[in-house]
């Protein structure tokens, strides 16, 4: 068996593990198959890439809504036996009991302020309008319910991948044929379903419009969810700013602005 081994540090190689056995659900998503844990390290089964058809697209939107109909318990609840995770570097508490009321107050105080304050090639004005959008998401101003699969099984917070950008997908080979939508290195939490879809549209995904329809054929979007993408991308832009600096400000402001 060919298998790929992945080093970091203790607590993201943790994160990673328990995500990954979290999401494996009955009806979900497929997720790369973890085989050993170490200190440092983890190994998965290896996966042989492949080019998806449309039709596997939509069947990994239709298998995605049934992932995070799965459920958390609160905003922020991580995997089982998980304190705490890393994300960019930078500390990612797994709350172990409910701390926040809502999405919004969640999302504001957990995924946005910290990244927007370690964000350091942020100008003050950029920063400015940031943090104003920041208000209105802390607000409550887009909040929206669940998708129809986590409304239909009375799940009111998702089981999220957490970091769902299209790489995080490996469309691997299926021996049956065709490919096969498959989840790798999340930070898997409880959240909002439309930030996992949010993320795949930041830097695309093969047949995303097939990806979203599928989705959207099982598990309905709650109505106005564009005009919430870009709120649910700040988190991601954000990160990209610590992470790679400057080239990234521009995409966050511009998304920061459609907010207010």
């Amino acid at each position: 068996m060919e298998t790929f081994r992945k080093q970091d540090s203790p607590a993201a190689i943790a994160a990673e593990a328990a995500g990954l056995e979290w999401l494996r659900t009955k009806d979900g998503a497929p997720v790369a198959e973890l085989l050993s844990v170490g200190p440092d390290w983890l190994e998965t089964r290896l996966l042989r890439s492949t080019h998806p058809t449309r039709e596997d697209a939509a069947t990994f939107g239709r298998l995605l809504a049934a992932t995070h109909a799965a459920g958390a318990n609160w905003w922020g609840a991580g995997p089982p036996g998980l304190a705490a995770g890393v994300e960019a570097g930078m500390p990612a508490p797994m709350e172990p009991a409910p701390r926040w009321r809502t999405f919004g107050e969640f999302f504001a105080e957990s995924k946005i302020e910290p990244y927007l304050r370690a964000a350091r090639a942020m100008t003050a004005e950029a920063r400015a309008i940031v943090g104003r959008a920041m208000e209105r998401v802390a607000g409550g101003t887009f909040d929206a319910p669940q998708p129809g699969l986590c409304l239909e099984r009375g799940v009111s917070v998702a089981r999220t991948h957490g970091d769902l950008w299209g790489g995080n997908i490996v469309w691997a080979a299926s021996t049956g044929g065709g490919s096969v939508g498959t989840l790798i290195d999340p930070h898997a939490h409880g959240g909002h379903a439309e930030t996992d879809l949010a993320a795949l549209q930041v830097f695309g995904s093969a047949h995303l419009d097939a990806t979203l329809a599928g989705y959207q054929e099982v598990s309905p979007l709650a109505d106005g969810w564009a005009e919430r993408v870009p709120m649910h991308q700040l988190h991601m832009l954000l990160v990209h700013v610590v992470l790679f600096g400057s080239s990234y400000v521009g995409d966050t402001v511009r998304a920061a602005r459609q907010l207010l």
